[in-house]
């Protein structure tokens, strides 16, 4: 009977090491397999039969202790290895990799698989799709606005490839930047003239030619002014002047006016200048040129012209020919068919710690053809910040009516307030948007998928989109679920009820785009575990053989 016990134990360990190597055959083959987790075999001894039993000591004799002889061994558990996988970089923007213990959530046929093989695809529909047998990947879908839905409850992932966004009015411009605080005032002060008249070209009832200098308002907008002296008698002069726009034309309502009785007298070298009573006539009033209308304030000044026979050599400076302080900046806005207009805001001093701003959008882009414009003001702190209330207009808005049909146009403009957006410091002048809020239509061109599963859309605006995100489950117990081939799991006993959650925080879980989990088996440690089955095998089939050998003596017995 004792040879037949340990045949049978013999062949138990042939049996159970012929598993071991089933798994580590299994193993080796899926060395390459995406996802793949290894799995190994514990062992355990099987029944023991008792030869003696054991005995209590007493007071006067000690105890015994029981004899048994083991009936071979068992398989105690096969269980998988849920290690972290190595990651290799594919580039696919839809091959994914899991870091973590969460698992991807597929539907096939109704049913819920689970699986670490992140090798997904979009289908014919727009699918995310496992290529092997079509499983749909499930998260959530966000609405048209963007936003993902809360909750967990589980959708198929389907984007559509040919999605477009609408255009998108421009509402808010914000502007940032810089005015120097030193900046000289923008509009001209002073235009001065000086030169000769020669006395003997002229005859009583002619003028001279027109001299013309560029002024400028408030605004840094150009105007001329032209001047001509009449002469009137014997030197004695009247100096005419007019004010016109930039191409010369009359202002809608004229301006213009003169300054009559202008004399020159000797001034004892032979030279003629005019005369103190000539001279007082440059009195601030009647050689102040100021249209309210136009934003124009300025006097002009010609008390240091002369006269002679020598050539005429009237001319005429603003500011001694400075350059007006004018700070711009432009930015690229949207009307609601998503044609692009060119919105410029000007910056000009008026005094100190005060500026005015003009933005305007030229005539090519309105619907009347007219130069669209919103002006006002804006006043500094003593130290170079912004208070938000002191912007006249309070809510400074723009407006416009495009061309092309698209709706009127209103955009909010936001100028910042303490240091954020536009200040005054002794830092040069410049002045930028910082950003605006429409968007021309566009299609969908590329995709991205982040860290926590965000599915994010690329359009050919450059603008980006959320269209879904990816969610994964996690188990108490990942030994409990069984494999279905496909690189697929099933929740099974005691695995546990799936727990879904978003990649993040929720499941310690993350997953990296463009990459793939490989197998986690290590090749050096299965050749071992081959070694050490192949050894076991080989002693337990020597147990067999020596048992046999023995039995052949017992039946020998009878010769």
């Amino acid at each position: 009977m004792a040879l037949l016990t340990s045949l049978f134990a013999g062949v138990s360990g042939l049996r159970n090491h012929q598993t071991m190597m089933d798994v580590i055959g299994n193993n080796i083959s899926n060395v390459n397999t995406i996802g793949f987790k290894g799995s190994r075999v514990t062992f355990s001894d099987a029944f023991n039969q008792f030869v003696k039993a054991g005995t209590n000591p007493t007071e006067v004799t000690g105890g015994t202790n029981s004899y048994q002889v083991g009936l071979g061994m068992k398989v105690n558990s096969i269980d998988r290895n849920w290690n972290q996988g190595t990651f290799e970089r594919t580039g696919i923007t839809t091959d994914l990799a899991l870091q973590g213990q969460g698992m991807f959530v597929l539907k096939n046929n109704g049913q819920k698989f689970f699986s670490r093989a992140g090798a997904f695809v979009f289908d014919a529909g727009g699918k995310l799709v496992s290529p092997q047998n079509g499983a749909v990947v499930q998260g959530k879908v966000a609405n048209s606005d963007g936003v993902i839905p809360p909750g967990n409850n589980l959708e198929d992932i389907v984007i559509d490839t040919n999605l477009k966004l609408p255009a998108v009015s421009t509402t808010l411009i914000k502007w940032g930047g810089n005015l120097k605080s030193n900046s000289d005032l923008t509009r001209t002060l002073q235009v001065v003239q000086r030169g000769n008249i020669n006395s003997s070209a002229l005859a009583v009832g002619d003028k001279t030619a027109d001299y013309t200098v560029t002024v400028y308002n408030e605004y840094g907008e150009a105007f001329r002014f032209v001047t001509n002296w009449e002469k009137t008698a014997a030197n004695v002069y009247t100096l005419n002047w007019s004010l016109k726009d930039a191409d010369g034309n009359d202002l809608p309502t004229p301006v213009n006016g003169s300054i009559t009785g202008l004399t020159f007298a000797d001034d004892g070298t032979g030279n003629y200048v005019l005369d103190a009573a000539s001279k007082a006539k440059f009195d601030g009033v009647n050689n102040r040129v100021n249209v309210a209308s136009s934003n124009i304030d300025f006097t002009f000044d010609s008390t240091i012209v002369t006269q002679n026979s020598s050539t005429t050599t009237l001319s005429a400076s603003a500011d001694n020919n400075k350059i007006p302080n004018i700070v711009s900046g432009s930015v690229t806005i949207y009307d609601s068919l998503g044609t692009a207009h060119q919105a410029t805001l000007k910056m000009t001093k008026i005094d100190d710690n005060i500026w005015t701003w003009t933005v305007s959008v030229p005539g090519t882009s309105t619907a009347d053809g007219k130069t669209a414009t919103a002006i006002g003001t804006i006043e500094f702190n003593a130290d170079g910040t912004l208070d938000p209330a002191k912007i006249s207009p309070n809510n400074p808005t723009f407006s416009f009516s495009p061309k092309g049909g698209a709706a009127p146009v209103n955009i909010s403009l936001d100028f910042g307030s303490g240091f954020g957006g536009v200040t005054q410091t002794s830092a040069s002048s410049v002045i930028s948007a910082l950003s605006q809020d429409g968007s021309p239509s566009a299609s969908l061109t590329n995709l991205n998928i982040d860290q926590y599963g965000n599915i994010v859309g690329i359009f050919s605006n450059g603008s980006s989109k959320n269209l879904a995100q990816i969610m994964v489950a996690t188990f108490n117990n990942l030994n409990g679920l069984i494999s279905v081939g496909d690189n697929m799991y099933l929740a099974y006993a005691n695995s546990g009820e799936p727990r879904i959650g978003s990649l993040g925080e929720d499941t310690n879980t993350t997953v990296q785009s463009g990459a793939l989990e490989q197998s986690n088996v290590d090749l050096s440690e299965e050749f071992t575990r081959m070694i050490v089955s192949q050894r076991g095998f080989q002693a337990n089939a020597r147990v067999i053989t020596t048992a046999d050998n023995l039995l052949q003596e017992i039946t020998n017995l009878i010769r």
